[in-house]
């Protein structure tokens, strides 16, 4: 699968290439909302991990504009947080978030959430 992670930490990014890469995707990284909305069209992504909390365009806001877009509307985007709350993960579903992660999360919980939206495509 091709794979963006979205998120203005480097750690983060590095991190989740660390552990899709390892496991057969290709991994497209980007630091901010502009920087994925600038790559979405070139590379095509298959599923999306979107921080919420960047500068410039948050999370909410890259989600909701992946949505609007024709091409990629159905293009599964799981937000990334290190908030927890039942508000964020509300308001993550409103703009179209298919699932919220928290941070830090593991190695395993990154693949099982590649290995859920994979499964859905296929079915």
């Amino acid at each position: 699968m091709k794979i963006m992670v979205i998120d203005d930490s480097s750690t983060i990014r590095r991190t989740a290439e660390l552990f899709l890469r390892p496991a057969g995707h290709q991994v497209i990284l980007a630091d901010d909302g502009f920087d994925a909305l600038a790559k979405i069209n070139d590379y095509r992504p298959d599923l999306i991990f979107c921080d919420i909390l960047m500068p410039k365009l948050d999370g909410y806001q890259t989600c909701a504009l992946i949505r609007k877009s024709a091409r990629f509307h159905e293009t599964p985007v799981v937000m990334l947080s290190s908030k927890d709350g039942l508000f964020d993960r509300a308001r993550g579903a409103m703009v179209g978030s298919n699932h919220y992660l928290t941070k830090p999360f593991t190695k395993e919980d990154l693949l099982k959430a590649v290995h859920d939206h994979a499964r859905q495509a296929s079915s």
